[in-house]
């Protein structure tokens, strides 16, 4: 890994970070939106970056994360705002990072 990536992948697990803490006490309310986006952005940041190769630095940092809302849930106001991020948030990890291994 370059000097580069790692610069910007520990950029990008230090918003994961900010992100899980600031959405930390989500409850399931349209009022929420915004926040379940961010915590779809979150999670599809870190889903990305691990799929990139850097699984061990996600669990250092992060520890165990994964997808938050059930698929009972993505069509409801807060899944689809949740997944709209999620989507969002693996894109651009893979814009800054990198196109996929393999």
């Amino acid at each position: 890994m370059t000097l580069k990536n790692q610069e910007l992948l520990g950029r990008l697990l230090q918003l994961a970070q900010d992100l899980y803490a600031e959405t930390a006490e989500l409850s399931e309310t349209e009022s929420e939106l915004q926040l379940w986006y961010n915590r779809g952005y979150a999670d599809g940041m870190t889903r990305q970056i691990s799929d990139l190769g850097y699984a061990r630095q996600v669990a250092e940092v992060l520890g165990s994360v994964g997808e938050t809302v059930s698929e009972e849930q993505q069509f409801l106001p807060w899944g689809k705002a949740y997944r709209h991020g999620f989507e969002v948030g693996e894109r651009e990890t893979i814009e800054v990072l990198g196109e996929k291994n393999g």
